[in-house]
């Protein structure tokens, strides 16, 4: 029950503003598992996409690089300037960097901690993590070709005032590439946000049965990390944020309770 609570809740936007950053803040710092590089539901791909090819390395991670491949690379990237706003451990904007020819990558994400993380696990030239206020970016006027935002806005104060500063730094025909899960009523209020943002809405697809795929393809490697690494007395909760089988995220995504899109959108 706690996970769709708090998806309710963030129709507030005092509650918000309260309660996502500390809890970032302490997940970034309790989670002393090295090679837990991503937080995001995952995402299988259906026909006719072509499955991506991983080093051995990432192979773990696959589900949820699927995610940022196939939101990625709804554009070409190759030689772009690139800002994931909520980049969490970082390993969506590191695997950008390294397999998709960008030009530059930069991760901004409000926890100190996850920054902090990024820095010391993802080392490659060309890619920087930096801390930052979605609503209120700290980077000049279109300074980035692209911006990302991979299942974080439901957690910002006011996604008014971020798709603002979106479009502020973005260049002039940027993009801005977003993921999130919602209600069905809070992702039409976020598609409204976006339709009044400046911006224009070029495609939407509805990825939910993707998302639940990947929930259920890494149950097994999931289960393990939160038993090895989430302190015993936390991890029922934490499987429930967390999105395993069975659990509230999962059944809601199955009975459209809960809905996953993706957006793209052209500062035109």
């Amino acid at each position: 029950m706690i996970p769709k609570v708090f998806l309710n809740l963030t129709n507030y936007a005092f509650f918000r503003r309260l309660v996502w950053k500390p809890i970032y803040e302490v997940l970034a710092k309790t989670l002393n598992y090295d090679d837990w590089h991503f937080m995001n539901y995952g995402y299988m791909p259906f026909e006719p996409e072509s499955p991506i090819i991983l080093t051995n390395n990432d192979e773990i991670h696959r589900c949820s690089i699927q995610l940022y491949h196939f939101l990625a690379t709804q554009i070409d990237l190759k030689g772009l300037q690139v800002l994931e706003v909520g980049s969490g451990r970082g390993g969506g904007a590191s695997y950008i960097k390294k397999y998709l020819g960008v030009k530059k990558m930069v991760g901004m994400d409000i926890a100190h901690n996850a920054v902090k993380f990024s820095r010391k696990t993802h080392v490659t030239e060309g890619l920087f993590f930096v801390q930052g206020n979605a609503e209120k970016l700290p980077f000049d006027d279109g300074s980035f070709d692209v911006i990302l935002n991979v299942e974080s806005c439901h957690a910002y104060g006011s996604v008014p005032k971020f798709l603002k500063e979106v479009k502020r730094v973005l260049c002039k025909s940027g993009h801005f590439l977003c993921t999130d899960i919602r209600s069905p009523e809070g992702m039409n209020t976020l598609r409204n946000h976006l339709l009044n943002s400046g911006l224009k809405l070029i495609k939407e697809d509805v990825i939910s049965s993707n998302v639940v795929k990947a929930i259920e393809h890494e149950e097994a490697i999931k289960k393990k990390r939160i038993e090895e690494n989430v302190p015993r007395w936390l991890q029922n909760t934490f499987k429930e944020f967390a999105g395993v089988k069975g659990s509230e995220i999962h059944e809601g995504l199955k009975s459209s309770e809960l809905v996953y899109h993706s957006f793209v959108l052209i500062n035109d």
